[in-house]
């Protein structure tokens, strides 16, 4: 096979997803919404930055923001297994425009102030509690080649990180040519896209018993399938541990711009960016995969990955230096979420896939805002660059761990315990 053959049969192969049309509209218009999202996050954190100039509430506005998906998940996840999953992620994505032009407004108008942005924080954050369980379960109602699914998570991740290269580069130009206030209105606007998107699609209704239970037992019933079915119970834990430890380090970075490189805005869009880059290679790495058999070394050895680049960015002080390393960790970052969300989707069963993917929001997006807390509390006891080493050296001890104590992951993915 010559190296053109070889090269489109990978890229064949890497996007084999893209033949389903709800996927093709949902990766497209998602794909534009989250440039706007990540906009947002930098000129947000910028904001926050500039007129407080602490990292700690740096911490508390990531806090806020994310902590309703820890809380309301596992009963929102409880609804997207009753409701229309469809239904439910329209009304999500209105709701984060609504948001992104309130903020807009007041800051255009200089009258924002720090808990303007903590309740709008807050806000966005309840919907993300809706929209993530609906979001996630939606994936596998979009691909009709059902052996297509684990490709389709790792385009997400793709398509998430492929916003994340873009949106930051732009926010930072952006800010630095007109302010913060642009940045707000340009994300409320790519919205467009994803509703025009979900609009154009044909999914079929699921099928359902008609009958439901109180929330509190089908709640408690999803909790205990996933604690009972070793491979979700392992990665839930796996990500709830990154989540707090492994991925705090964002929260600072705009105190690694400003303060430790001694940059602007535009540094800090292009750390971001360039960690982007970085996990945009971690999903298309494991899109080309054609199975997960090995998928059980791919989370330790990541892990492993992740605790060395935060190791190296902790003692950096160089800027062309801290951009190769964040490049490092955006890589070893995508493979661990990716790889863990495809051994979950893999095993899940189609009636409790809504409340299992909620508890998946609750352990990696959930316990975020306890990680933020943590990167902000720990920045102002000692220094930012010693809170993100101290997250180094418990990702590798993690790694260690993950793979002394717990079992192969190829093992588990064959199915329940």
């Amino acid at each position: 096979m010559n190296l053109s053959s070889q090269v489109s049969s990978f890229f064949q192969n890497s996007l084999r997803a893209m033949k389903s049309r709800n996927y093709r509209l949902f990766f497209f218009g998602q794909g534009i919404s989250l440039i706007g999202t990540w906009i947002q996050r930098v000129a947000m954190s910028w904001l926050v930055y500039r007129i407080t100039n602490s990292a700690m509430l740096l911490g508390t506005v990531e806090f806020v923001g994310m902590l309703p998906t820890f809380l309301l998940a596992p009963f929102t996840g409880v609804l997207a297994d009753r409701w229309n999953r469809h239904t439910m992620m329209l009304g999500t994505q209105i709701g984060f425009t609504l948001s992104a032009l309130a903020l807009g407004l007041l800051v255009v108008t200089e009258i924002v102030q720090v808990w303007h942005i903590l309740v709008l924080s807050a806000i966005s954050g309840i919907v993300m509690a809706f929209d993530v369980p609906a979001r996630q379960s939606l994936v596998v109602d979009m691909v009709e080649d059902k052996r297509d699914l684990g490709n389709a998570i790792a385009l997400n991740s793709t398509m998430f990180n492929g916003a994340r290269l873009v949106g930051p580069s732009i926010a930072g130009l952006v800010i630095a040519a007109f302010g913060e206030w642009v940045c707000f209105f340009i994300n409320a606007a790519t919205f467009v896209a994803v509703i025009a998107a979900l609009l154009a699609m044909k999914i079929a209704p699921r099928t359902t018993n008609g009958t439901h239970r109180k929330v509190l037992v089908e709640l408690k019933e999803g909790a205990v399938y996933a604690y009972r079915t070793v491979p979700i119970r392992a990665t839930l834990i796996l990500m709830a541990f990154v989540s707090v430890v492994g991925m705090s380090y964002m929260t600072l970075l705009p105190v690694f711009a400003k303060d430790v490189l001694q940059g602007g805005p535009d540094t800090l869009g292009f750390l971001m960016a360039i960690t982007g880059v970085g996990a945009v290679g971690g999903a298309f790495y494991l899109a080309s995969r054609k199975d997960n058999l090995t998928i059980d070394w791919q989370i330790p050895a990541s892990l492993m990955l992740l605790g060395l680049g935060l190791l190296a960015l902790g003692g950096s002080r160089i800027v062309w230096l801290s951009y190769a390393i964040v490049l490092v960790t955006g890589f070893a970052q995508m493979v661990i979420i990716a790889s863990s969300n495809t051994v979950i989707q893999t095993v899940v069963d189609e009636d409790k896939r809504g409340r299992v993917m909620s508890l998946y929001a609750m352990a990696f997006m959930g316990m975020a805002p306890f990680g933020s807390l943590y990167a902000g509390t720990s920045a102002k006891l000692f220094t930012a660059p010693v809170a993100v080493i101290a997250s180094g050296v418990l990702c590798v001890f993690g790694a260690v761990l993950f793979t002394v104590r717990l079992p192969s992951l190829r093992k588990m993915t064959a199915g329940p315990a």
